[in-house]
């Protein structure tokens, strides 16, 4: 899962979306943004176009113009209000070449049953009729999805490159500060129950081709092999590895808390493999990885196959701080309880992180035991970007 290291695992207004089901909305932002062609920037300027937009907005209920602050050479910066709905819109006006745009934001608070939502389709209506005015080509002008602030939960979560995606929870199922990190579990209506491990994305119910891709993908045949899960709380890979008839799994997991709330809430991962966390060839150990891995070398214990399900790949400007040497710890020691002709199979990080993926195989390459890996990109689907996966062995 995509956890740090630290956790040691690591009519509606605006669409059908999950938006009205959400409780205590503070406001809702929208944005209508035009480009405009360079010959008809003059038009950016001009009080005419100003009067016109001074129209359109009043007509839409968002006040009067109250101000009109020039940037010289650069645009203008109008703000409307509306004393009576709590709303109001700001116009940023920027006219420099090569690349003029005027971008309207809307506010209006999040109770506005008395006095009527601005909807899409107003604010569709908008973005024609500005399209118009400013003589904008065909398809230069977009009205954003509407952003919601004051929310119960936030639904907006970042990508590895800093770009914002939204969610469709439209429940919180379970919360709770443990002693290792914060664990949150929504509901969603496209991927089922999420696992969410301080706030970064870990594992949905409809991501097996996560599970798929970190056990190998199909190319592996683990029966009576001895396999051992670094992480794994979410009980995915335990599930999907006993379906192979392995000689022994053990899964080494910190936190009590995800095991149990994955048994209750993502049974879609797990099924039932951690209704009883000890079998017949599998055994749960609720305990940090790392003095377990250092008691294996001391017993001279190896293992078949490695998965190490604990933390993404640290995106860093270098190879450098607390993530990166918990990483490189993990590296080493499950080198040496790696059998001969055994595999480790982990996570990288989004294949936009190309940066710290380099860096991840750098540190390969200073390991003691000679390596080889390969890597290949999965699609998964609650993480909404692509996924890198590796699969390294030790060279003969």
């Amino acid at each position: 899962t995509r956890s740090g290291p630290t956790s040691n695992q690591r009519v509606l207004p605006f669409s059908a979306r999950s938006h009205a089901s959400r409780n205590s909305i503070n406001f809702w932002l929208h944005e209508v943004w035009a480009n405009v062609k360079p010959e008809s920037a003059a038009l950016l300027c001009e009080e005419s176009c100003f009067s016109q937009l001074d129209k359109l907005l009043a007509a839409r209920g968002l006040g009067q113009r109250q101000s009109c602050t020039a940037f010289p050479g650069t645009g203008y910066l109008l703000v409307y209000t509306d004393t009576a709905s709590g709303r109001h819109a700001t116009v940023h006006v920027q006219t420099k070449p090569p690349f003029p745009v005027l971008v309207i934001n809307v506010v209006q608070p999040g109770d506005q049953s008395q006095l009527g939502y601005i909807t899409t389709k107003v604010l569709e209506e908008l973005r024609e009729e500005v399209k118009v005015l400013l003589k904008c080509k065909p398809f230069t002008t977009k009205r954003l999805p509407v952003i919601s602030h004051g929310t119960e939960y936030s639904c907006y979560f970042p990508t590895v490159d800093d770009r914002w995606s939204e969610y469709d929870f439209d429940k919180l199922v379970f919360e709770q500060d443990t002693p290792y990190q914060n664990v949150k579990i929504f509901h969603s209506q496209q991927y089922g129950n999420v696992l969410v491990l301080d706030d970064d994305i870990n594992l949905a119910e409809s991501d097996l081709p996560y599970t798929k891709a970190i056990t190998g993908n199909g190319r592996e045949d683990f029966t009576g092999k001895r396999v051992l899960i670094l992480g794994g709380g979410d009980g995915g890979i335990l599930r999907h590895l006993l379906e192979g008839k392995p000689k022994y799994v053990e899964m080494l997991e910190i936190d009590q808390v995800v095991i149990d709330q994955a048994i209750k809430h993502l049974r879609g991962c797990c099924g039932s493999a951690m209704d009883s966390l000890t079998g017949s060839n599998y055994n749960v150990r609720v305990e940090d990885c790392v003095p377990a891995l250092h008691q294996h070398i001391k017993d001279g214990l190896k293992f078949d196959y490695i998965i190490n399900d604990l933390t993404a790949i640290p995106i860093s400007t270098s190879a450098k701080g607390d993530f990166w040497d918990f990483m490189r710890l993990i590296l080493s020691l499950s080198m040496q309880v790696l059998a001969p002709n055994g595999k480790y199979f982990t996570q990288g990080n989004g294949i936009k992180a190309q940066s710290a993926l380099k860096m991840y195989e750098g540190e390969l390459a200073k390991l003691d035991d000679p390596v080889a890996f390969s890597k290949e990109v999965a699609t998964v689907p609650s993480f909404q970007e692509l996924w890198v996966f590796y699969e390294i062995w030790k060279k003969q």
